[in-house]
């Protein structure tokens, strides 16, 4: 699931000044947690928490694009935790990341993959260093469900991102329209990944009602460039009821945008009780809440 699932408890500071807590089970609170910073100042959050547990984190490498056609519900629900990292160029091979039960047992021929020779980061040619140990070696869950160790810079560190949640059925429509594109992505893409949200009822949650696959990329600063292909990519999405991430770049029309998501009118409700006058709201919001 997404992260803010994990919230029980969310205090904070209204427009008005008033200090509110919302707990799961009032009123409003599935429209609370994920608010687009509209209902106030979050000061404190309380999270449901498990006993610490650990992991191990296995790379697989040589995943063609007929294996993942064929076998991408397999291959997304094989471990805890499940990422691909692909170009989607038909001539090249995918990276799988794998976060595994500390007790699975390895495998030797896998979807026709190999196990990676040695350390490796998601993006083609960047310094392994800053990824979280791989090899099969038992960690604590916080030093392997990230992709990279918290003392380091994630990912490329000059970057724009995208994110777009299918549900699951239109995973490989969604996949093929991102294939299509590949080569004019190619200037602009560090690298996409692949991997699986659980439904949940958040009501600004991409995942609301829906088992989700997503589609992450990793792009170029290159703003104006990503834009118009994300054009392009958005089109082909179109049919498919591809909900974008809030804090990641689109070109979607707002319009567009808030016809995916089922709860918005009941969001804009909730922000415009807690803030009539708007003070926690900016034209962005605005385009989307009102």
């Amino acid at each position: 699931q997404v992260l803010p699932c994990a919230v029980a408890e969310v205090e904070l500071v209204r427009a008005d000044g008033e200090l509110v807590t919302v707990r799961r089970g009032d009123p409003g609170f599935e429209g609370s947690v994920i608010a687009l910073g509209c209902l106030g100042v979050v000061t404190h959050l309380t999270l449901d928490l498990v006993p610490t547990f650990s992991l191990r984190q296995v790379v697989r490498t040589g995943l063609t694009r007929d294996a993942l056609h064929t076998h991408l519900g397999d291959i997304l629900d094989s471990a805890y935790s499940v990422s691909v990292f692909t170009d989607h160029r038909a001539d090249s091979t995918a990276q799988v990341w794998s976060k595994q039960a500390q007790d699975t047992d390895p495998v030797a021929d896998w979807f026709g993959t190999v196990p990676a020779a040695g350390p490796l980061h998601p993006v083609p040619g960047e310094d392994p260093a800053a990824a979280t140990t791989q090899g099969g070696i038992v960690g604590p869950w916080h030093e392997r469900l990230p992709h990279f160790r918290l003392e380091h810079t994630p990912s490329s560190g000059e970057e724009l991102q995208s994110e777009y949640f299918v549900a699951r059925e239109h995973a490989l429509a969604a996949l093929a329209a991102a294939e299509s594109l590949a080569h004019e992505m190619a200037p602009l893409l560090l690298v996409s990944e692949l991997r699986t949200v659980a439904a949940d009822e958040l009501w600004l949650s991409p995942a609301y009602r829906r088992d989700c696959v997503v589609l992450h990329f990793t792009w170029r600063r290159e703003p104006a460039a990503v834009r118009a292909l994300l054009s392009k990519l958005e089109a082909l999405l179109d049919g498919l009821e591809a909900r974008p991430h809030w804090g990641k770049v689109n070109a979607m029309d707002p319009a567009v945008v808030r016809g995916l998501f089922p709860r918005l009118p009941d969001a804009r409700a909730l922000v415009h009780a807690g803030d009539p006058g708007g003070k926690l709201r900016n034209d962005w919001v605005a385009a989307y809440l009102g």
